[in-house]
């Protein structure tokens, strides 16, 4: 063995001494790696990206993760699995036996490597490669990329991958010093029409040598984009307002239910949202282990499970507490934020202090570009999520019996009672619906937020105000006082910080309940206006 492998390396050695006579850029590029210069370096590196020798990617990609070793004046390559092989000629070195050592880089290497990689992969058949590679020549701006950009625009077929190489092309042509005023125009062009923070950044800052006419259609085109990105950045945060809308209206749709129906200040309210997401992890748990195939559907199969959780401790702290409370308004709060505190103790006791994981099923994954932002799918499955749960309850409530005893219980609790209706059974149906939307409240939530036994106490606050500032017990209300807040939030919020923005909301409410005290929607009915 040891004699064959010795024939094996005199090979080698010979191939390697006769490949050196026909040497090419790419062979004469490769001792510069072994010089241990970073200048050296990085002139190896795009030597190696223009040779269009085959083994140029592996290199490179060797530099970039540390593998490409130097030794005995030679240059090696260690794959993934371990092995040598010579960078010169892609032989299997086999055992190496002298003293190997990385090649050493710097920032200045690593963006020649990025920019390399992307001049390599520019001609890739996968799409995503190519694209991959406009990117890093596009931050990179590396002129020796630009007849290789040229001849993968030429017959690029996709739309998508054509406008990102194209911006590749104007961001070379803009920073290169010799390029013709036309041509930096033309560049001008092409990144007004991308549009983005990336393309204002290079249009703001011009080679010195560019002519007064580039200069005035940069500055032109910066001040178009400026606009349009401020438009895309209002836009962004009225759909991060309405996000966070939909997430109060969910949290606080049930609270509507029982504060109006009964009057009860529920502070374990946000309890029964954490049930919820609680529900939703023991789900996915049991999913993961005993039927993984149903993953995707796990947040459907929670739904229900988190409504009949939730709805049933919400049913059972009615029937055992707050039934004999009715009526006294600071014993009510008392003994239901002492319930908060038993049921998060009991909860950290089961499930650990901990965040807990809930993992988003694949459907829910990625987001939807629109203009300059972009909404992801989870927000905008929680979104529609909060608007058909709303338009579930308002079915209920205007169509079902027990929706009809509902409204008049909460309008009129003595005239209902006399009429025949069951006050206390409706209590209770009514306490056990408004928890169990609290719970599948927090089977959304656990989409976006910890699930921890504190889940609920970062939206019990929002939720009464929400109720408060859209009238108590009106779901109309509700609606646009969620939405109302959550908008208002998220505008306030670049200007005046998260904190400071919810103190001045929470100013401006308590202003309003001064002047209108029954909210935006008031109720109509004997008791509510006596």
């Amino acid at each position: 063995m040891i004699v064959l492998r010795n024939i094996t390396r005199a090979l080698v050695l010979l191939i390697g001494m006769a490949s050196a006579v026909l040497a090419g850029p790419y062979e004469d590029a490769l001792p510069n790696f072994a010089n241990d210069s970073y200048a050296e370096t990085e002139a190896a590196i795009g030597a190696v990206a223009v040779s269009g020798n085959p083994l140029s990617i592996d290199v490179v990609e060797a530099l970039r993760d540390g593998r490409l070793l130097v030794g005995a004046g030679q240059v090696f390559v260690r794959r993934t699995s371990g092995e040598l092989v010579n960078a010169a000629t892609g032989q299997v070195w086999g055992d190496q036996t002298g003293e190997l050592k990385p090649v050493r880089v710097n920032n200045r290497v690593r963006r020649a490597v990025e920019a390399a990689l992307g001049s390599l992969t520019l001609l890739s058949s996968d799409a995503t490669k190519r694209l991959e590679a406009a990117r890093a020549v596009f931050r990179s701006r590396d002129e020796t990329a630009l007849p290789t950009l040229e001849k993968a625009i030429a017959q690029e077929g996709q739309s998508r991958v054509r406008n990102v190489l194209e911006s590749a092309r104007a961001a070379i042509l803009l920073s290169k010093q010799d390029a013709l005023p036309m041509q930096r125009l033309s560049a001008v062009e092409t990144l007004r029409n991308r549009g983005d923070q990336e393309a204002l950044a290079l249009l703001s800052n011009l080679p010195s040598n560019a002519t007064s006419e580039v200069v005035a259609a940069a500055g032109k085109a910066a001040d178009g984009i400026r606009a349009r990105l401020a438009f895309w950045e209002a836009v962004q945060n009225v759909w991060y307002g309405i996000s966070l809308g939909s997430v109060l209206l969910l949290a606080a749709i049930g609270l509507a239910i029982t504060f109006g129906t009964m009057g009860v200040i529920n502070m374990a309210h946000g309890e029964m949202v954490m049930l919820g997401a609680y529900t939703t992890f023991m789900v996915q748990e049991f999913i993961r282990s005993q039927a993984p195939s149903l993953f995707g559907g796990s947040l459907l199969i929670a739904l229900p499970l988190a409504f009949l959780v939730a709805g049933s401790v919400g049913v059972l702290l009615e029937r055992t507490v707050i039934r004999f409370l009715y009526g006294r308004s600071l014993e009510t709060l008392l003994a239901t934020w002492g319930i908060s505190l038993i049921l998060q103790q009991s909860v950290r006791t089961i499930f650990g202090p901990t965040n807990r994981e809930v993992s988003t099923p694949a459907w829910m994954n990625g987001a939807l570009d629109v203009g300059a932002t972009s909404l992801t799918y989870n927000r905008i499955a929680i979104v529609v999520f909060a608007f058909a749960v709303f338009a579930i309850l308002l079915l209920v409530l205007r169509y079902t019996s027990l929706g009809l005893y509902v409204r008049a219980v909460t309008q009129n609790r003595r005239m209902a009672g006399s009429m025949g209706i069951r006050t206390s059974r409706i209590d209770a149906l009514a306490f056990g619906l408004g928890s169990g939307v609290a719970g599948i409240a927090g089977v959304a939530l656990s989409q976006i937020d910890n699930v921890s036994p504190n889940l609920g106490q970062g939206y019990i606050i929002d939720s009464f105000m929400v109720v408060v500032f859209g009238g108590v017990g009106n779901l109309w209300g509700t609606l646009v006082g969620a939405m109302t807040l959550g908008i208002a939030n998220k505008l306030l919020e670049p200007y005046a910080g998260a904190v400071l923005g919810k103190i001045v909301l929470l100013i401006a409410i308590i202003v309003f309940i001064q002047r209108r005290p029954r909210g935006l929607f008031a109720l109509k009915g004997r008791a509510v206006e006596a």
